[in-house]
């Protein structure tokens, strides 16, 4: 097509040349017809009714811009239906008046429904241009105004609905469905509706109906009893909600509940003689205690109301425990009552506090509190591993052998001297070994790596070089028989275990004279020994071993004793001598007076070991005693085990050379904590030192700040620091 240089047309639409003619009634005649069908509406004659052509009307009457004289005409008749709704409403008498209010809201809410699917054009077209309120909008808001809040009915429902609410709390039974539909209007009316007309009016009596009954309960139940009632009550006004009331409600009804029958009486509760949270820890009540820690739970300061009691009560009963005479006297039994009552402790917070980590710390502070107001309590801790590493673990599985040693470890961790500690269980574990009396090597050997985990390698670095002694031993002995074997004939059988003198508890070195028999014995292996090793020196520590020895006792029994070295010595020679005093064995054996008095109070005082007689018979050894051997002694079994009287707690002067040993080994901790500090620090004053060794050193022990000073000075002394030439609290690290 060629029609490049064509015109374009340019197309017009024209209006009509003539005017559309309105008829003047026209918005009249339309408004009655729509009128009529409002009425018809509400008179729930709308079968009649082509809502398709009210539709139409309502339409033509907007698009004709007659949308104001429509909406004023459906307020007017809206309004005018309404004030007869109320007037039936408010002539219902009784239980009637309820139903009668919800059959209104229902037709009305049908009625609106029928009357904005009418007018759905005036609703998207003139209500947002003209800032009216939308049709369904509408309709709630002459509701409200007026119906519910005719002063005939806005009282009388409020006052209803209370009424009906005691009711159902007091035990009746009332109509769910009703009230939810109530509710559920006030609701639909707007939140201040709501708010206003029920929620504030049924706050403020549920909160007058808890106090009149909080007051009452507690006068006559049990704090059990008590609650369980304020539980009950709880779970009703929740239940409540869920049936019938708004959810937003649920929060502040229960607030309501929990202020006036728990917060308000918190302190009373757990505080109630016979019932109170003390007897409920005593009696093991966990589903008491269960029920306070979930309703405390809810209100502020309930949960810290029951740990500071717990707490108190707890270390109460603790400094109780570890101050009771009685108690000191048996270290394993005085071990398991505190293990016994952690446990206790352990199963409340688990089963009944939800494991809560603030009671867990509450505890542990309590336990570490009253543990160390003893000063015997490393020691025992120490006697009860023994105890359970000798004997205490035979037959018991190797997962409850841990469980045990986890708790031990529990005890430990609470320990502010885990240094003392460590001495108490070096010589214990000395004498297991040395005895040969652990039930289990993994056992100890699971402990020590506990230990290692817990303080460090420097902690068990002496410890596992005492398992590594025992196995180089079995290597010397027999390497020793394999050289010696034929010349020893038939004589003693010896075994050595040679300990390194920095790893083991360091032991007086007690003279003991050996029988004759064993001296050239000893004598050959100490040769062996030293030819094989150069530069070593040997020493013997005979109140640290142990003999089998056959004996023959007047009766014709032959038995196989198991003694300690000591013990060995004094029934050696009894193979000369029917009868020796103490004074005798004294001079001859040369043990030590309170090692010798032990080993002869075990052979003449146990029963079932008494393989010697003494005179006079007393639980005691006196130094004019005379014994012999028992030649009535009997027993069932061929190899009798005759222990030592071992691993009981301290005398004071045994406890007293502990405490000194103790205190001087800490000596050279302080002061290298102290040069550490200085030597990154170059310059600190006097308090800031004090606070940073204590500091370092508390998983060992907690520093004396006195004796901090003291090595300060002797450090001063020895040019290692210096103080400041103008303050003297400061000190400087001289390199």
């Amino acid at each position: 097509m060629n029609n490049s240089n064509q015109k374009k047309r340019n197309f017009q639409i024209e209006a009509f040349k003539h005017k559309v003619v309105v008829d003047p009634k026209y918005a009249d005649k339309t408004w009655r017809l729509l009128e009529h069908a409002i009425d018809e509406i509400y008179n729930q004659n709308a079968s009649g009714l082509s809502f398709e052509e009210l539709y139409r009307c309502a339409y033509n009457m907007v698009l004709h811009k007659y949308g104001e004289k429509l909406y004023t005409g459906l307020v007017s008749t809206m309004t005018s239906h309404l004030v007869t709704m109320s007037r039936c409403i408010e002539n219902a008498h009784g239980e009637t008046f309820l139903e009668e209010l919800n059959n209104k809201w229902t037709d009305h809410n049908k009625a609106l429904q029928m009357i904005r699917d009418i007018l759905m054009y005036m609703d998207r077209s003139y209500v947002p241009g003209s800032h009216k309120t939308p049709v369904h909008a509408l309709g709630l808001n002459l509701w409200r105004d007026n119906v519910i809040h005719l002063t005939g009915i806005q009282t009388r429902l409020q006052n209803t609905l209370l009424q009906l609410i005691h009711k159902e709390r007091t035990g009746h039974v009332i109509n769910h469905g009703m009230m939810r539909n109530i509710i559920k209007m006030l609701s639909d009316l707007g939140p201040s509706v709501y708010l206003v007309d029920f929620e504030r009016p049924f706050l403020e009596a549920s909160s007058d109906f808890y106090r009149i009954e909080s007051r009452e309960f507690i006068e006559i139940c049990d704090c059990g009893d008590y609650l369980r009632k304020a539980e009950r009550r709880l779970n009703e006004e929740i239940d409540r909600v869920e049936h019938y009331l708004s959810p937003r409600s649920e929060v502040k009804i229960t607030n309501v509940v929990e202020k006036e029958m728990i917060a308000n009486h918190m302190t009373r509760l757990v505080h109630m003689e016979d019932s109170g949270l003390v007897n409920m820890i005593i009696n093991d009540k966990y589903e008491d205690l269960k029920r306070m820690y979930k309703l405390f739970q809810r209100v502020p300061n309930g949960l810290s109301t029951i740990r500071e009691v717990m707490t108190s009560h707890s270390r109460e009963t603790g400094m109780q425990l570890v101050t009771d005479p009685e108690k000191l006297k048996d270290p394993v039994d005085f071990v398991q009552c505190l293990l016994n009552k952690k446990d206790k402790y352990d199963k409340i917070i688990s089963s009944a506090f939800n494991n809560d980590k603030s009671f867990v710390n509450a505890l542990n502070s309590s336990f570490e509190f009253f543990i160390n107001r003893s000063a015997r309590s490393p020691e025992f801790i120490s006697l009860f591993v023994d105890d359970k590493l000798r004997k205490g673990l035979k037959g018991v599985g190797e997962e409850d052998v841990e469980v045990v040693l986890d708790k031990v470890m529990m005890m430990f961790r609470y320990l502010h001297e885990k240094d003392v500690f460590e001495k108490y269980y070096k010589q214990h574990l000395a004498k297991r070994l040395l005895s040969g009396k652990d039930v289990s090597d993994d056992a100890e050997r699971s402990l020590v790596l506990k230990l290692k985990t817990e303080c460090g390698y420097q902690f068990t670095s002496k410890l596992e070089g005492m398992f590594t002694d025992m196995k180089t031993s079995q290597d010397t002995n027999a390497g020793f028989y394999a050289n010696h074997g034929a010349d020893l004939g038939d004589g003693p059988c010896l075994a050595v275990q040679v300990l390194t003198t920095g790893s083991w508890p360091t032991q007086p070195i007690a003279t003991c004279n050996l029988p004759t028999e064993l001296t050239s014995l000893c004598d050959k292996f100490r040769s062996y020994f030293l030819g094989t090793h150069s530069g070593r020196r040997l020493s013997w520590q005979t109140n640290m071993g142990t003999a089998d020895i056959k004996a023959n006792f007047g009766t014709g029994q032959k038995h196989e004793l198991t003694v300690s070295t000591y013990q060995m010595c004094v029934l050696m020679l009894f193979n000369n001598n029917d009868q020796l005093t103490y004074k005798e064995l004294e001079q001859a054996t040369e043990i030590p007076t309170l090692d010798l008095k032990r080993c002869l109070q075990s052979m003449a005082c146990v029963k079932g070991k008494n393989v010697l007689k003494k005179e006079p018979m007393s639980k005691d050894v006196g130094e004019d005693d005379v014994f012999s051997v028992n030649e009535k002694f009997t027993s069932k079994f061929y190899k009798v085990r005759i222990g030592t009287v071992v691993a009981q707690k301290e005398t004071e002067p045994e406890k007293h050379e502990t405490r000194q040993r103790v205190e001087e080994d800490r000596k050279p901790q302080i002061e290298a904590a102290i040069v550490r500090i200085m030597k990154a620090r170059r310059v600190l004053d006097h308090n800031n030192i004090i606070a940073e060794v204590i500091k370092q050193l508390q998983s060992r022990f907690l520093a004396n700040p006195s004796e901090i000073k003291k090595r300060i000075e002797s450090l001063i002394e020895r040019d290692f620091l210096e103080r400041d030439g103008s303050d003297r609290k400061l000190y400087q690290y001289l390199a």
